[in-house]
């Protein structure tokens, strides 16, 4: 099916309008109408070249909700009309012991990438959201139980959302535990939100002053300026957790210093450059781990937007025309947002 896109056709090229064509749905496919879909950091790094592998045209976007328009024949989890959202990933093996725990981002195969990931369909790599239409499998869709009037901003729950609940949930933060938070960005604005709504203890870690308030709005029952020797030294050896967002490659001996013992720093920003190597005797003498985590299975991804419709959950967002796209790379360059761009695809065809 025809269908309008937003893409590139080289890293130094601008996007712009790109007919592209949707495969029909299959026994097993999903067609979503895109009514919103957010801009992430790898939309960017993507497009641009910044990361390795991009092929083109490219079109990104990952954040995905809509309205079901078509089921195949075999389908019977969604119906026609019915609000869903669709995040980094369309398709997996699915019978690797990753896929088979649920564990599909970390399928030993290689999942699919909603955008950029091969496909037998034209022009055979994926095509993503920023787009009229897309058709994904019914395994890879995600039922959206919150209400149509917060459908924009449940949009980056699908990455950034993920992405801050699965090593919340692993690493079991709630009620007792004592939480960091690395970044007050489009991640770390939802690791604030989602640790604060499961019970936890919030620290919040900024590099600006500025955004005290801000973080404190978001949930945070404590916020420490990063810069800071003192606010730092304070909080030494009183973590159970830490979540760092930042992508910048940065020292990470300023956050293992702060663990308990047992204590986990997890990493769910891939830096240009390599962090540099941290000092291993913070980790041998408290018994510390620093960790990463990627995305988040189609199971927790499930359970993390039932969490955020039940706690009323959302990003906060600033709305953009499609048309925007490039003003909002650059701006979100600058940090110059909170905490999401979300695109109003209606505007793709203008």
């Amino acid at each position: 099916m025809a269908t309008k896109a937003y893409g590139a056709y080289a890293a130094d090229k601008p996007l712009e309008p790109i007919d592209i064509e949707r495969r029909a749905p299959g026994p097993h496919d999903v067609q979503i109408e895109i009514a919103y879909c957010g801009v992430c950091h790898s939309d960017l790094h993507q497009v641009r070249s910044e990361w390795a592998g991009t092929i083109y045209p490219c079109v990104p976007g990952h954040e995905i909700v809509g309205r079901v328009s078509a089921v195949g024949d075999e389908v019977t989890g969604f119906a026609v009309g019915e609000l869903v959202g669709v995040g980094c990933m369309v398709d997996s093996c699915q019978h690797c012991a990753s896929c088979a725990e649920g564990l599909e981002q970390y399928c030993e195969n290689g999942f699919t990438g909603t955008y950029n990931g091969a496909t037998a369909d034209a022009p055979g790599h994926t095509l993503g959201g920023y787009s009229q239409r897309i058709v994904v499998s019914d395994k890879f869709v995600l039922k959206v139980r919150h209400g149509e009037e917060q459908l924009a901003a449940v949009a980056p729950l699908l990455c950034a959302g993920i992405t801050t609940w699965s090593p919340l949930r692993h690493w079991n933060v709630g009620p007792g535990k004592k939480v960091g938070i690395v970044g007050i960005g489009g991640l770390g604005h939802m690791g604030v939100k989602l640790a604060h709504a499961l019970g936890a203890h919030v620290v919040a870690f900024t590099s600006s002053d500025s955004k005290r308030e801000d973080a404190r709005a978001l949930g945070a029952d404590d916020v420490v300026v990063s810069r800071n020797p003192e606010e730092m030294a304070a909080h030494a050896g009183s973590f159970d957790f830490i979540l760092n967002t930042v992508a910048a490659s940065h020292q990470l001996d300023a956050y293992t210093a702060l663990l308990k013992r047992d204590g986990t720093l997890t990493l769910v920003g891939v830096p240009e450059h390599p962090h540099p190597s941290p000092d291993v005797s913070a980790l041998i003498f408290k018994r510390a781990a620093i960790a990463g985590s990627l995305i988040g299975g189609i199971a927790e991804t499930q359970e993390m937007l039932d969490f955020c419709a039940e706690h009323g959950i959302v990003a906060d967002i600033e709305m953009i025309r499609m048309q925007q796209i490039d003003d909002a790379y650059a701006r979100m360059l600058r940090s110059d947002v909170k905490y999401r761009f979300v695109i109003d695809m209606a505007t793709i065809a203008e």
